[in-house]
């Protein structure tokens, strides 16, 4: 678990990286109708659930530095017994401060009148500019309203600065609590696909295999998958975010299944691909290997000073060589590569960053450079092939879709694979499988 003193570290980290006398606004996340008067499960705001870990909706996260020092406001709704009784308990501003650690905490109605307050005097105004239109007016409502008060001697902020950059160089490395949280929601998506490998047989539904994955996340104490679930049998794993999950898995084909446990906010992110039937038939096997051999190859490059683009380099050189020996490319490997032939089977990139957010914030360029990477990051490393059934080459090829994916956390010397339990090499997979 994150600590209050790491959140009120976070906090400070972020003051202590903008220049001058600054107010910051960071709101939380609003609920979202799912039909009528229903909503779908909360899900908090990944920057302000990181500044604070308050997980209720419509909160306002408000930090000032004046003269070198900050101060933590947190406005959040009120304790309600009536609407505590249909929705559920509210911390409200009362417990803000001695459970979170704010220094001072407010009902939403006071919002306006403390902002109206501490914007005077301030350099400039931080806040995610365009990324929630309510916010954006009252904010710009606040400094109209100072501006049309000169007479009273405020002071109007006249710099404006987007916090996201400040704010995702700091989510982009990982804290020791961090890790931590990212091991645990690892182990129990490894936990989760074994039990998906061992339930798989021909004749039950892709749906089938999701929930047995949901339920062992949420038997292990992570209630929600980390994103929509992704279970495709056959054809269907040659698109590439399919998540209807609808067909029924038939004997001789593979199963691609991208599935991640969300624990304690932090996301998971593992793709396995296994035959149906347990067993990988010839054409399957070679391809499958193909894609592992890329991802060994693109793991070389996971360390310090190592970047992504060079783990693309070294995923594509592989993969374009194994093809052109299968006979799915023809020509010179330094051509296909040149003129990326392996683009219509592997079209997307080699991974992404990984943490509160399954796509995590955080640049993949510096400079106009490739950002290398450091220890405390985490990322994915995922290559694929993609042979449609519409593919002008050999027929045993079509309609086979591979992609493997782990997560990897770079170390002072190299990385460590936090998914390696799940099994990916051909003869463990057929091994599990054929214990069920």
């Amino acid at each position: 678990m994150i600590t209050q003193a790491e959140y009120s570290a976070r906090r400070q980290q972020l003051l202590d990286s903008l220049e001058g006398d600054v107010v910051c606004v960071i709101p939380a996340a609003r609920e979202v109708t799912r039909s009528r008067d229903t909503e779908f499960p909360f899900r908090q705001d990944s920057d302000f659930f990181y500044l604070c870990g308050f997980n209720e909706p419509d909160a306002i996260l408000l930090l000032e530095k004046y003269q070198g020092k900050g101060l933590s406001l947190l406005f959040c709704r009120e304790r309600d017994p009536v609407a505590e009784i249909w929705q559920g308990r509210r911390l409200g501003p009362e417990r803000v401060v001695d459970v979170l650690g704010i220094d001072k905490a407010f009902p939403l109605a006071c919002f306006e009148e403390e902002l109206f307050a501490r914007l005077t005097g301030k350099a400039r105004l931080v806040f995610a500019q365009g990324a929630d239109d309510n916010l954006d007016k009252r904010l710009f409502a606040a400094l109209a309203a100072l501006r049309n008060t000169p007479k009273r001697g405020f002071q109007v902020p006249n710099l404006m600065q987007d916090v996201r950059p400040n704010l995702h160089a700091l989510r982009h490395i990982k804290s020791d609590a961090e890790i931590t949280v990212m091991r645990r929601a690892a182990k129990i998506s490894c936990q989760a696909h074994i039990r998906a490998m061992r339930f798989c047989q021909p004749g039950r539904f892709e749906y089938q295999l999701e929930a047995e994955l949901h339920h062992e996340f949420a038997m292990q104490g992570a209630r929600y998958p980390a994103y929509g679930t992704i279970v495709g049998s056959g054809v269907n794993a040659c698109i590439l975010h399919y998540t209807e999950n609808a067909d029924v898995l038939k004997a001789g084909e593979l199963v691609l299944i991208d599935a991640g446990a969300e624990l304690n906010g932090y996301a998971a992110d593992i793709t396995r691909t296994f035959p149906v039937s347990g067993r990988f038939s010839p054409e399957q096997a070679e391809l499958y290997q193909l894609v592992l051999d890329a991802q060994n190859a693109a793991f070389a490059h996971i360390k310090p000073g190592g970047t992504l683009p060079d783990a693309m380099d070294a995923a594509v050189r592989v993969l374009t060589q194994g093809l052109i020996q299968l006979g799915i490319l023809s020509g010179e490997l330094e051509d296909n590569i040149s003129s990326q032939s392996y683009r219509s089977y592997f079209m997307h990139g080699i991974g992404h960053w990984l943490g509160l957010d399954v796509h995590d914030v955080g640049d993949y360029k510096l400079d106009g450079e490739n950002l290398p990477l450091r220890s405390g990051m985490v990322l994915t490393i995922e290559p694929g092939l993609y042979i449609s059934e519409e593919a002008d080459v050999d027929e045993k090829w079509r309609g086979i879709g591979i992609r493997i994916e782990d997560n990897l956390l770079v170390t002072v010397d190299g990385h460590d694979n936090l998914t390696a339990a799940c099994p990916k090499q051909i003869a463990d997979i057929e091994a599990l499988m054929a214990k069920q």
